[in-house]
């Protein structure tokens, strides 16, 4: 495995919206799993419920792309990663402190940034652009 798209981008993938075309692009271009763990089955189910919340998304569009994310699971395109959170936590606490004053990350962000280095990748997939920041700045290649 050697990439980590985090959650803004597979919901790109999975939904239509502007940067879909985009994560469709970078996804199907990988020859290997996409790694899929806890935090992103988190949220992706409250990115689609927000999305339903606020009328973006219908049932219908939010039972599809969820039947999509199963079919992939199934398929194998994406892996389920269990995680050992602890030493994550620990990590994403570190870069917090090291890198959020300049690159202004989320706490999510940087447990997504944690993982991807948890998990050994070496190209890290988002549209976020502080998330990206520290990403790079922790030695990822970062796409797009």
């Amino acid at each position: 495995m050697n990439l980590y798209a985090d959650t803004s981008l597979l919901v790109s993938y999975y939904i239509t919206d502007s940067n879909s075309p985009r994560a469709q692009s970078l996804i199907h271009a990988t020859t290997g799993p996409v790694p899929f763990t806890g935090l992103h089955r988190l949220e992706m189910k409250n990115a689609l419920a927000l999305g339903g919340f606020r009328h973006i998304l219908t049932p219908a569009q939010i039972s599809a792309a969820w039947s999509d994310v199963e079919r992939d699971l199934r398929s194998g395109r994406l892996l389920p990663q269990p995680i050992n959170w602890m030493p994550v936590f620990r990590s994403a606490a570190h870069w917090a402190a090291l890198h959020s004053t300049v690159a202004g990350c989320r706490s999510l962000d940087v447990l997504h940034v944690a993982t991807a280095k948890k998990l050994n990748v070496l190209e890290f997939f988002t549209f976020d652009t502080r998330q990206k920041a520290l990403a790079h700045a922790l030695g990822l290649t970062v796409k797009p």
